[in-house]
């Protein structure tokens, strides 16, 4: 039985749903459209929407919310990489797809299939030379931005005079 709620965070309102014991679906909430949840009652949505809540903070860092992605080998392989770049960091396709022994646009193309963004960070992989391009949430790139800029400004660190990432 599949499970929903709408998560309204600093980051926009999310549609979080849920199947047997794993997240399994993470998209921005259409603004104009009449969505209903179903079955929004469930731990596991209440723990994500605790979750989800507290990184649009700043509070939290590391996701611990059981994900079932489904997806091919290669997908499994890209999204499982993309959840050990740590939280206000980021890797390029290249660096990505060098770990995995495959090529910088199929890491792309998975990139672009998550199911599940923000627990399972699509958007700290960048494109060469650290280029803001292309994610599939939200306003697409400046969604991107938004993100990588909360991480950015809550992730401790001694070089505080960074710039932050800006939409190009």
């Amino acid at each position: 039985m599949r499970h929903a709620t709408i998560v309204s965070t600093a980051i926009g309102d999310l549609l979080v749903i849920a199947e047997h014991e794993a997240i399994v679906r993470i998209t921005w909430a259409d603004p104009g459209a009449k969505q209903t949840p179903m079955n929004a009652e469930h731990p596991l949505l209440a723990k994500a929407e605790r979750q989800l809540t507290a990184y649009g903070t700043g509070d939290l860092k590391t996701f611990d919310l059981p994900v079932a992605a489904g997806g091919s080998p290669h997908q499994q392989a890209v999204w499982h990489q993309m959840t050990l770049i740590p939280y206000g960091e980021t890797w390029t396709y290249g660096e990505l797809a060098a770990r995995i022994g495959s090529n910088a646009r199929a890491v792309g193309q998975a990139c672009g299939a998550n199911p599940v963004p923000i627990v399972v960070p699509c958007h700290r992989v960048m494109g060469q030379s650290g280029r803001l391009t292309g994610f599939s949430g939200g306003r697409g790139v400046e969604t991107k931005a938004l993100l990588l800029d909360l991480e950015r400004r809550h992730k401790p660190r001694d070089d505080s005079d960074l710039p932050l990432f800006a939409a190009q």
